[in-house]
Parts: C-alpha cells; structure tokens; sequence
C-alpha cells in the first residue's frame, strides 16, 4: 500500500530514542523527511545521523517543549530546512512506569509538571506548527497518550493522557474543516530500550528470567506479549498519511489489546 508519504516532512518530538526514533524511522522508511527534536543536543544529533546514515533526510534540532521561544526557534530552524511541517508526532513526555501513588502521597509539583510537559508542551509545539498546516489547507498531529488513561491506579498516568485526549478532541474538531487531523495514540507497554532495562533490573530483582518478568508485564495483554515499538510506529505512521482522513478526533489503541473493559 502506498501511504502517501514520500515528500512530506515530520517533526517528531522525543523523537532521539525509544519510541519516538521507531515513529521516525518508519516514516522515514516512507520517504518522509523528519525532524527530530529533543533536549539532549548530542543525543537528537546522534539519532539523526542514523537516519542519514540509512539514506533518509533528517534533522535533529534541540529544544525544550516547556518554553515556548525554544520550541519556535526549533519549527523556524526545521522550517527554513525543509519549507514546512506537515506531520507532527507529539511524543516528548516523561516516561510512565513506578509503583501505584496514593491521592494523600501526590507531590503537587510533580503533578504540575506532567501537566506542563505532556498536555502544555504537546500544546506549545501544535501552536507553532498548526498556522502553517492550516494555511497549506493539511496536515497530522498525532499525540502520544497512553493507556493509563483508561486505567486506575495512577493519577499522573490517568489525569495527563485523559487531558491530551481532550485538548486532541478539541484541536480535531477546530482544526479539522481546514485540513489537519488530529488523533490520538494510546501505547501500553512497548518494549523500548528502557523497558528492556527495566525487564534485566526486575529480573534480578525477583530472580526469574528475564522472558519470565517480561511475559508478567504482558499478563494484561490479550496477545499475550509486549508491543514493540516498530508495531506502534506502523499505527502512527498510517494515521501520518493522507489515507487516514477518516479518522479525526478519535483515540486509537496500540496496546496489544488489554483484557476486560470494552470501549466503544
């Protein structure tokens, strides 16, 4: 299937590693022209290279989503690059994971930071890309929640991916009759390379296996096995190109299928 892609240029944020480098090099593979940004400058050069590497246009451009003129400064640098944004895969949070907190237990600070970084920061960099989406009449903004947000158990987890959901649901409906989609993706568990750090401590940790503690991680997961990342970056990628208009405003899931609750 031809995806519609070549051509087209993305900017993926936290895109330097993990999940967001597996968004990238999958569209990359499609002929699309990325952007990656990222705070680490040596980190987001480093995974940029490796797209170049591999015969792809790519760019690593350092910023901070939590202050506005960085991440203009960053879309103005990718723009004089490439001429323009078309795709934006919002992915620069910090990562889930750690034990259940308690209401009585919750840093009030900590959870304003969640806040600024995945929903205000998600929030700051489609300010900067949607004018010039809008004015060409199309684009793709894909946030990166997460399934928490359909799940108990972590008020951080549940609170920040429900208020991307939202403020995506909004963004759809305004910026959907000018041409720009904007969906959601809710990834469980994907086995990045922190994950698989993870999956060695816990291992140790509990003196089992390492294929032991991984396959105890998935025990919610009705394929019966962690998601990789490559298998979420196919989802994004398709919700990337123009063959995806159907879909605006909607959460799509690429968990792997968690047991029990239906959602219709």
């Amino acid at each position: 299937m031809d995806l519609k892609l070549n051509g087209k240029t993305a900017l993926v944020t936290g895109g330097s590693r993990g999940l967001g480098f597996a968004i990238a090099s999958e569209l990359a593979s499609e002929g699309t022209r990325i952007v990656l940004l990222a705070r680490g400058a040596e980190a987001v050069e480093s995974a940029a290279a490796r797209l170049r590497a591999e015969g792809h246009e790519a760019l690593g451009v350092v910023a901070d989503t939590n202050v506005d003129g960085e991440v203009q400064a960053a879309v103005d640098q990718a723009t004089e690059r490439f001429g323009g944004i078309d795709i934006l895969v919002n992915g620069a949070a910090k990562a889930a994971g750690g034990p259940p907190t308690g209401f009585l237990d919750l840093n009030d600070d900590d959870l304003r930071m969640e806040i600024e970084t995945k929903v205000l920061g998600y929030l700051r960099v489609i300010r900067a890309v949607a004018p010039q989406m809008t004015e060409r009449g199309w684009g793709r903004i894909i946030n990166i929640s997460g399934l928490a947000v359909r799940r108990t158990g972590s008020i951080f987890g549940s609170v920040r991916n429900a208020s991307v959901a939202a403020m995506s649901k909004n963004l759809a409906d305004e910026l959907g009759p000018r041409g720009v989609n904007v969906t959601v993706l809710h990834p469980w568990i994907t086995e990045t390379e922190g994950v698989q750090d993870m999956i060695r401590a816990g291992a140790a940790a509990r003196g089992v296996t390492e294929a032991e503690f991984a396959k105890s991680l998935a025990a919610d997961v009705s394929i019966g096995r962690l998601v990789q990342p490559s298998e979420v970056a196919h989802v994004v990628t398709f919700l990337a190109s123009p063959l995806s208009v159907a879909i605006n405003g909607d959460a799509v899931a690429a968990g792997g299928g968690l047991l029990g609750p239906i959602f219709y």
